[in-house]
């Protein structure tokens, strides 16, 4: 029989009962000896991935069986290393309180040699197909997080170069919705104690927020380059846009995360949308619109102010604030713009650096 590289842990303070079991598993382990309790967890911690099973007696001086038990559940070892309670102990209160505590198994004493042998080898035989299971399973999740990984930056990309498309349509540089999805991504942040968005959700939010103007690929040239005021036909125009990006995704055959294409939709739809109810296109008003249609919608609002376009100079950042919170904007959520009053001091510099990390 070849011998295995595993050992097997006696825990016993009588000897002749260690050497009893130390003769059963010695031609296939070696075989390590403890006396108690504190000797059998000094053992555990030096050979843990080496060890094929434990027999412990449960009477013991110093620590008995249950204080190693309690030990290994602490640690967590009880979920790896198979324990068989050996034991003189024949109450069932006894035998419960073992099971409670993760034993795999428990043989009374005077026990059939045969028997422990056949017992332990079963136990063994389970726990390795077990823990090869749960590595399998680790390495697949393993797996399909790297995959998850690599598509997000996948879409990510197209994202970027998609939105990245639009403006520069409209002769800018691109980074407009880089920076307000960062805006987006702090202002939904700042309101976590209100909603509890998990991290990824708030990620999830402000990628989508990048499409908010795929819509304006449909303007004429003649409306969007126009570097003047719009007339107010040319602004009924413009204000077709968040349709127009409704329409584009909706042509879309292919929809591999509807819970992402959703945002899409309600950030290109609503993010001209007001407070008041008297934004466009639906006149919606309120908590009608989604708080992150809102926090895309005053992120986009900041952004066009402190950069040039066509039509204007950049605002300063000082500017800015000031006009959105005198309304000069339209009307947004009172809370939302408490958030963003709270935010405005700090905002230049952690859009700069979450621009940087986001390059």
């Amino acid at each position: 029989m070849e011998k295995s590289e595993k050992k097997i842990l006696v825990v016993d303070d009588i000897k002749i009962n260690r050497l009893a079991l130390r003769e059963l598993f010695t031609q296939q382990y070696d075989v390590l000896e403890a006396a108690n309790g504190r000797e059998a967890l000094a053992l555990i911690g030096e050979y843990r991935e080496r060890i094929a099973a434990i027999l412990l007696d449960l009477i013991m001086p110093e620590m008995d069986g249950f204080g190693v038990l309690r030990s290994m559940n602490a640690s967590g070892d009880i979920n790896f290393v198979p324990v068989i309670l050996i034991t003189g102990e024949t109450g069932d209160d006894e035998t419960l309180r073992g099971y409670s505590l993760g034993v795999s198994d428990v043989v009374t004493k005077p026990f059939n040699a045969e028997i422990v042998y056949r017992r332990v080898s079963n136990v063994i035989d389970l726990y390795a197909h077990k823990n090869d299971i749960e590595a399998k399973l680790t390495e697949s999740r393993e797996k399909l997080a790297e995959q998850d990984l690599r598509l997000k930056r996948a879409n990510r990309f197209l994202i970027d170069a998609l939105a990245t498309t639009v403006e520069f349509r409209n002769f800018e540089s691109g980074e407009h919705v880089k920076r307000m999805s960062n805006i987006t991504k702090i202002l939904l942040t700042m309101m976590n104690d209100e909603y509890g968005f998990p991290k990824e959700l708030v990620e999830t939010i402000a990628d989508a927020s990048m499409l908010h103007d795929i819509g304006k690929i449909a303007m004429p040239d003649s409306v969007l380059l126009k570097p003047g005021a719009l007339t107010k036909e040319e602004f009924e125009v413009m204000k077709t846009h968040p349709l127009q990006g409704c329409s584009i995704l909706e042509s879309l055959d292919y929809v591999p995360d509807k819970e992402y294409y959703d945002y899409c939709y309600d950030i290109c739809r609503h993010h001209h949308e007001r407070w008041n109810g008297k934004g466009y296109p639906d006149g919606i008003a309120g908590d009608e619109i989604s708080i992150w249609a809102q926090a895309a919608s005053l992120a986009d609002v900041y952004d066009a102010l402190t950069s040039n376009r066509v039509y204007k100079k950049a605002y300063t950042h000082d500017e800015a604030v000031t006009m959105i919170l005198h309304g000069d904007c339209g009307v947004f959520n009172p809370h939302l713009m408490e958030r963003f009053q709270e935010t405005a001091p700090s905002l230049p510099g952690w859009i700069a650096d979450m621009t940087r990390k986001r390059v």
